[in-house]
């Protein structure tokens, strides 16, 4: 596939990594020597300066003959002409737009994006995603990390297995003995940094970040058998009245009646506007590594604090300060892939790195075939998958022992009409059935040829 990538920041990097290592033709293009510099020395892709809505720019990153253009500059409007360009002059199929304005995403102005007006297939709002992805993560106490999928019948967890967990050392195949009735399947786990797809003889240790596919009604059962029984935050405070601090505190008032939201903001301009915007949640103006402003805002009294600032350091540190005060949990937004090594060792209970999550939004449209959701756990380290089953799929027909899985690749459950079924060795998959799978990031192509002709996943 010919994908145009135009802006080479974060979130275009992010993007670009698993196309190039998919053998995609990429071409990226941004304003910025440096960064088509680095690009080109770290990424067998074709990367060339230029205005990324010139039409003479897109014509010689080749959008004569490209299958998809991906506008992710930080800037809206050049991202929306660059989609219209491609779509008038060069015919390009599918278009995708970074689009952070709230005001082009409201919905009474929606048919803006029609094929008629401005045709992009596809808007992705960062802010908005990683609103909804911190969202899930309150959803469920005690973990790092929630994946609804299967239209909600199934999630995906990630969880941190701390000394005094109740399954430690005891090898997986074990669970089913212990907990007959819950339905979960361990897809993977990180252990000293390192992930892996685990075997039913492998043993979870202390630290170990665990991954596993559940049936919704299991998922309480099974944070208690994993030792989480962390109550759900009913007082939250919010670090942060940007577009992200906002649409977390309009999420709250609209869709958690019994949760109860403050936001600090140092800037008087947004802490206005936060204000102004909101009805249910109160606002301060001040520092979020100002003490006095912790204690005004009755930091000690939170069960969570969700730290969304522009600044990654304000953001760790002021979620450290949070928990020395007294805050059991803190969610932090850090951009930067050099501290999340660090932070969980810290203290810090869940990261929250927008490029993966915005990456894992535009990797759903860019996989062919019967794809319902792509997300990426832990950047670098694999995807979790749903898709159709279809007629001439080869898992179709036959028990999943009998199917030659490449390594690295884990069946996490299927889902017949409204029956979540958990995989055994004897489990047939029938036409239709949604099927969630997880492939590390060196099994991704593995996965692509051998699902490619009959399931097409890809």
């Amino acid at each position: 596939m010919k994908v145009i990538v135009c802006g080479a920041g974060q979130v275009g990097t992010s993007i670009v990594h698993p196309l190039a290592a998919e053998n995609n033709d990429v071409t990226v293009v941004d304003q910025s020597p440096e960064l088509i510099r680095k690009l080109s020395d770290s990424l067998d892709v074709k990367a060339m300066e230029g205005f990324a809505s010139h039409p003479d720019v897109l014509e010689a990153a080749g959008a004569a003959d490209a299958d998809m253009i991906i506008a992710v500059t930080r800037a809206d409007e050049v991202n929306m002409v660059a989609c219209q360009v491609a779509h008038s002059l060069f015919k390009v199929p599918t278009k995708i737009a970074r689009v952070r304005q709230p005001s082009y995403l409201n919905p009474i102005w929606a048919d803006l994006f029609s094929r008629d007006h401005m045709p992009i297939d596809v808007i992705i709002s960062p802010e908005m995603e990683v609103g909804r992805a911190i969202s899930r993560r309150l959803q469920v106490p005690g973990a790092f990390d929630m994946i609804p999928l299967a239209n909600g019948l199934v999630k995906v967890i990630g969880l941190r297995c701390t000394d005094d967990c109740p399954v430690l050392h005891t090898p997986l195949r074990q669970l089913t003995e212990l907990f007959p009735d819950l339905s979960i399947t361990v897809v993977g786990i990180v252990h000293d940094d390192q992930g892996y797809v685990p075997t039913p003889d492998d043993q979870i240790r202390p630290g170990d970040e665990v991954y596993f596919v559940a049936d919704s009604d299991h998922v309480g059962r099974t944070m208690m058998a994993f030792g989480h029984e962390e109550p759900e935050a009913r007082r939250v405070i919010i670090l942060g009245g940007g577009y992200i601090g906002r649409f977390l505190a309009r999420d709250i008032e609209e869709n958690h009646p019994g949760v109860s939201a403050k936001i600090i903001e140092v800037d008087k301009r947004r802490a206005e506007l936060a204000a102004a915007e909101l009805s249910n949640t109160v606002v301060l103006h001040g520092d979020a590594l100002d003490p006095d402003i912790l204690e005004e805002g009755n930091v000690s009294m939170a069960e969570a604090v969700i730290a969304v600032t522009n600044d990654d350091e304000v953001n760790i540190l002021a979620s450290l300060l949070s928990k020395r005060y007294g805050c059991p949990r803190a969610l932090t937004l850090i951009n930067s892939t050099t501290y999340s090594p660090l932070v969980t060792t810290l203290g810090i209970d869940v990261v929250v790195n927008p490029r993966a999550i915005t990456a894992s939004t535009i990797l759903q449209h860019i996989r062919r075939g019967r794809i319902r959701a792509v997300h990426t756990l832990r950047e670098g380290f694999g995807e979790i998958i749903e898709a159709e089953a279809l007629e001439t799929s080869s898992l179709v027909g036959k028990p999943l022992r009998e199917i030659n899985f490449p390594p690295g690749v884990i069946l996490g459950a299927v889902v017949r009409e409204d029956e979540v079924i958990i995989p055994r060795g004897s489990t047939t998959v029938r036409i239709n059935d949604l099927v969630i799978l997880f492939a590390t990031s060196e099994a991704i192509k593995k996965v692509e040829k051998m699902l490619a002709a009959s399931l097409e996943f890809f």
